[in-house]
Order: structure tokens, then sequence, then C-alpha cells
């Protein structure tokens, strides 16, 4: 992973869904970058099923020398998403980068998706992004500096069969995000939607995807998003907000070549029939 050592001291970070997968590797690498980070999400004891607390990333970023709050936070609760911003307020005296990373997956055709299970991904999604941002940006606006990022996808007219009511949730994120860029603009807050170009291995590759998201030899591992979401947090805000973006598409724009994302393959090496999830043709 490249290091980014003391970019954000004296930030502040949070991360929704943070107690596992790619939520805590974006914890992680924010806290050696100097941050003090908030750990968010529901998991606050172990459960077999799906490994990971709050309190125990947390720990692991103490362990490390750095500043760790765990909140538990369900983001489909507007209290608890205003809560969390408060709280992280009065931790540290500011807020400076809120990654909107919990989601909820329901990768099936849309006469096999109850209408409960849509409305699930519409608020753990769409709705708990806006959320995240309606709380956060009074604060970045007086200390004329932030970070909103989201994981979502760029707007397209693909049609996603198989995945058109979760795409619905994922792309609003997005279209939410270059909206607050360019309301905010003149505030130096950046606001962005990342996408992994290719499946990243985590819970929801595991649980769900082997029918629809290939094999792990056509999986990458979560440093590859990781490692793209910190070439954008660690940008002036000014420089980098408003861009829908793969994590393939922000790294080769600062200089990696095909040869480094060859390493974050699973297996090491680029599968011979790729699966891409970020529109191209493979």
């Amino acid at each position: 992973m490249t290091g980014h050592k003391d970019a954000l001291i004296g930030r502040a970070a949070v991360v929704t869904g943070s107690s596992r997968g790619i939520g805590r590797a974006l914890v992680l690498a924010l806290a050696a970058a100097g941050a003090d980070v908030v750990v968010a999400g529901k998991s606050e004891t172990e459960d077999p099923r799906l490994p990971g607390t709050i309190h125990a990333v947390a720990d692991e970023v103490r362990a490390a020398g750095g500043r760790a709050l765990a909140v538990r936070t369900d983001v489909r609760r507007e209290e608890d998403v205003a809560g969390l911003i408060d709280r992280t307020v009065t931790e540290y005296g500011r807020v400076d980068i809120v990654i909107s990373n919990a989601g909820a997956l329901w990768w099936e055709r849309v006469i096999d998706t109850p209408p409960k299970r849509y409305d699930l991904m519409w608020q753990v999604n769409a709705r708990a992004a806006f959320l995240a941002a309606h709380y956060a940006l009074p604060h970045m606006v007086r200390q004329q500096w932030g970070h909103l990022l989201t994981n979502s996808p760029a707007i397209t007219t693909m049609p996603s069969p198989g995945m058109a009511a979760y795409m619905t949730t994922k792309m609003s994120m997005s279209r939410l995000e270059v909206g607050i860029a360019e309301e905010h603009r003149q505030d130096n807050i950046a606001a962005n939607a990342l996408w992994p170009a290719a499946p990243i291995e985590s819970a929801a590759t595991r649980n769900w995807g082997r029918d629809k998201m290939g094999d792990r030899s056509q999986w990458r591992r979560p440093e590859i998003y990781v490692d793209a979401a910190m070439q954008i947090l660690t940008s002036e805000p000014r420089d980098c907000t408003g861009r829908m973006v793969t994590d393939e598409e922000i790294l080769m724009e600062r200089g990696w070549t095909a040869e480094d994302l060859d390493s974050y393959w699973l297996t090491g090496q680029a599968p011979k029939e790729p699966l891409w999830i970020d529109g191209r043709s493979s």
C-alpha cells in the first residue's frame, strides 16, 4: 500500500460500515496517514458469520499509536447519523473526511426484489449518504476544508440486468456527490464517487457474488480501492472534486502502471478473462 505518512495529521475522518472489509482497511489507512478516525457501524459483538466489530477496529488503530473512536451507528436512522457527526466534532473538534461506505445490496432481478428490500437499499445507500453530507457540511464550510466520498459508480445507461434495483440506489449516491461538489466548489469541499473497476474481495463477494462476480481469480485485494481513495483524500479538496471514477482511473492518473495494477489481483496476476464491473467490455 502506498504510504501517506503525516498527510492527514490534524484531520478527523469518519468511515461508515467500517467494522470489516473495505471500511476497516480505509480506517487503518487514514489512521496511518495521521488522521483521527471514527469507526462507525452496527457490529459491536462478534458474529461468526460476519467477523469484525467497530471496537476491534478502533483497538487496532490505538495499538498502532493512532486515535480512534467507535460509534455504533445505524445509518438508516437520522438521529444516529446526526449523533455520529456530533460525536466526531465533540471528540476531535472538527470533521474533515466522511466516507459513506456502509451499503445494502440485493443482486437480483426487479421481479425478485421485495419492496421492503428495495426500501432498505434506498435507506442504507442513497439516503444515508445524504444524511452524512447534510450533517457534516456545515462543519466543513466553517473549516473551508472537507472531503465527502461515496462507494458508488459513475452514472451510466448500462442496463445492469440482475442488479437494476441495486444500481438505482448506488448511482443516486454519485449524483448526490457531483451536485454537492458544485454547490460547495467555493468552500474547498470535495465530493467524489469511487467505484472498483473489478470485483473486490469482501464479505459481499464471498457471500453473494459467486454467481454474479466470477471466481476469486477475477477479484482484487481491497488495497486497490483503499490506495485509490487515499489519492483522493490526501489531495487538496478544490483540486479533486466532482469526480465519478474507478480505482484504476485515479491510480493511473497518479502514475500507477498496468504492471502495478496487476499486483492487486488476488492471484498476483491478471486473469485471462477479467470481470469488469465499470461498464467496459471484457
